[in-house]
């Protein structure tokens, strides 16, 4: 079993720690979330500690500012979800709740998971924030194939991530949790070499994951009918897309 604690895996200097309790009401405040999504965040969060807060005066990176962001900081949440929570919508509130980029770590029935998410400034108010893409994450439930516990929680470290801008600092996580996305189905953990490689590295994930789930459907359909002839088409459908999807693990 992989024991995960943020602390040294990130390896965070002491300068950049927090490690205080934001209150649920505050959370909600700041999200200005619709009265479903606030119930989500009163009845399914245990706690929401903020661990750090990574900034030039902190970690010793640059800020970073274009037209699109501005990434002044990052910080390091920690969100204890109640058991019968569902994770993902809460997760995605945390993320949208704070103005700054998140690496947010969730625990739920003692299994850990590691959250990204780029953040933009909101077409209608530049003085808001929003996400920007989809949600990043993996979690670090202890079932890992050889050497990926060791490997993964070497690469989160701060020391090993790009340092020349926060957003770069951030990219780099991003692209760390993609890694280890990656080998749960290669068994291999390697860091891309470049922007390209990290970016074709997502889109074949997409593209697996995608193609698995068409797989499973047609297999599902293939058991239930009784016709011989579309039975065969089925399979032959299905042993095009294994060959798709082959190609796409290659990519990883």
């Amino acid at each position: 079993m992989t024991i995960f604690d943020p602390f040294p895996a990130l390896a965070l200097p002491s300068e950049a720690l927090v490690d205080r309790r934001v209150p649920k009401t505050l959370l909600i405040q700041n999200g200005s979330f619709a009265s479903r999504d606030r119930r989500r965040i009163r009845e399914g969060v245990e706690e929401l500690r903020w661990l750090a807060a990574l900034k030039p005066t902190t970690v010793g990176v640059a800020e970073y500012r274009d037209a699109t962001r501005g990434y002044l900081e990052i910080a390091v949440l920690k969100l204890d979800l109640r058991p019968p929570a569902r994770g993902g919508r809460l997760v995605e509130l945390i993320h949208r709740a704070v103005p700054h980029p998140v690496l947010l770590i969730t625990w739920r029935n003692g299994i850990p998971e590691l959250s990204l998410a780029h953040k933009r400034w909101s077409l209608g108010n530049a003085e808001k924030t929003v996400l920007d893409g989809e949600l990043t994450a993996v979690q670090i439930d202890g079932d890992f194939p050889t050497d990926l516990p060791s490997a993964f929680l070497d690469a989160l470290a701060l020391e090993r991530q790009p340092q020349g801008t926060l957003y770069a600092l951030y990219q780099g996580w991003i692209d760390t949790v993609h890694a280890l996305r990656a080998a749960w189905v290669t068994g291999i953990f390697n860091l891309p070499a470049t922007a390209a490689a990290a970016a074709d590295r997502v889109a074949a994930l997409r593209r697996y994951r995608s193609l698995g789930e068409t797989i499973t459907a047609l297999r599902s359909g293939a058991r239930k009918t009784t016709q011989m002839s579309r039975r065969v088409e089925i399979n032959t459908e299905v042993a095009r897309l294994c060959s798709d999807r082959d190609a796409a693990r290659a990519r990883l």
